[in-house]
Order: C-alpha cells, then structure tokens, then sequence
C-alpha cells in the first residue's frame, strides 16, 4: 500500500508539471485490485500524458490592439490608420482586402481576421530572422518571436531585416520606435502555424 501511494504521489506531482510545462512523459504505474477473496494484486497501468501547448496568442493580440487603439475598432488616425490595428490601405489591399473605411471599420471580424492574414503573412517573410534571432540578443535587445511580428506590424518586414542586417532604426509618423514593439510585445507563445 506504501508503494501504491508513492506512485500515485509521483505520478500526481508529475502531472501537476507537466500542466504548467510544454513537457510530456510516459509514465507506468500499478493499479490495486482487491480479489473479492481478499487477495491484492497489483496490475501494471500506462499512463500517457500529452503535451500541453501554450498559446497567448489572443493575448498578444490585445496588448498590441491596446497600444494601436485601445483596442477601438472604429478609430482612425491622423494619417488615415483604422481600426484596432491601425490598418493603412496599402496594406489592406496587399493581403487581399479590398474593402471601403466604412465596411472595415464596422466589422470586428474583418480586422481581426486582417491582422492574424498580416501576422502570417510577416511570419513567412520574416521566418529565417525568427529562426536564427529567437531567444538572442541583439543591440541590448533580446528577440522573441512576437517580438519581431509586433515591431513588422508597426514597421513593416523589410524595416526589420534592416534593425537585423545594419542595427537601422525605424520611428513611425508618432515617433514610436520599432524596437519598442520588439520588447514590449516580447515573450508571448504565439500559436500561427
């Protein structure tokens, strides 16, 4: 019976583990039967436990559509950026959207979904810079991965290669630098593929 309640606490704080952790483990473990004679036997059990995925995405999204926004969808800027996101036409119409202000601005699906297109989209052409900058630290920065889609929101792609290849600085019509997009969108486990 010791045996028994050691495995289960073992198994118990592993699990426990695993569920603030990206980790899986095979673990086996023995289930007590009782004979209806009295007798105990012990009957070797697998337990599998499957990996748990983190996606702070949507969070990702909020934070980056409070800065633009706070997180207003019927905004529009000074330079005529709408929505939660700060949308320019060029790039509406780049990933497809051929809408008017007024249909986009009325339409929180249309933005969100805009958004998530423009994040694929820079993740594409940004993807060799993730793979090779991911969790390194460049001009007293530390790269992440929605580090760098946030600052190709605010910048666009090519800006970034630039801040990567030369240490070029982007500022935005507000004066709002890229690498302040790069850290303070830093760290979030973006789920994209």
């Amino acid at each position: 019976m010791i045996k028994f309640k050691r495995t289960l606490f073992v198994m118990l704080a592993a699990l426990t583990l695993m569920s603030f952790t990206n980790l899986y483990l095979r673990m086996t473990a023995e289930t007590v039967i009782v004979i209806p004679k009295g007798e105990v036997v012990l009957v070797p059990v697998e337990i599998i436990a499957t990996p748990v995925i983190i996606d702070q995405t949507n969070m990702f999204l909020d934070a980056i559509g409070h800065r633009e926004s706070s997180n207003r969808y019927d905004v529009v800027n000074g330079w005529g950026y709408m929505g939660k996101y700060q949308f320019g036409k060029r790039t509406l119409k780049a990933l497809g959207y051929n809408v008017s202000r007024k249909e986009f601005l009325n339409s929180p699906y249309l933005q969100e979904k805009a958004m998530l297109d423009l994040l694929h989209h820079n993740k594409k052409i940004l993807q060799t810079y993730i793979e090779y900058w991911d969790g390194k630290e460049i001009h007293g920065k530390v790269i992440t991965e929605s580090g760098i889609l946030a600052a190709a929101h605010l910048a666009g792609p090519g800006n970034v290669k630039k801040f990567f290849r030369k240490g070029v600085e982007f500022k935005d019509g507000n004066g709002t630098k890229m690498t302040s997009y790069l850290t303070q969108f830093s760290g979030y486990k973006l789920n994209l593929d």
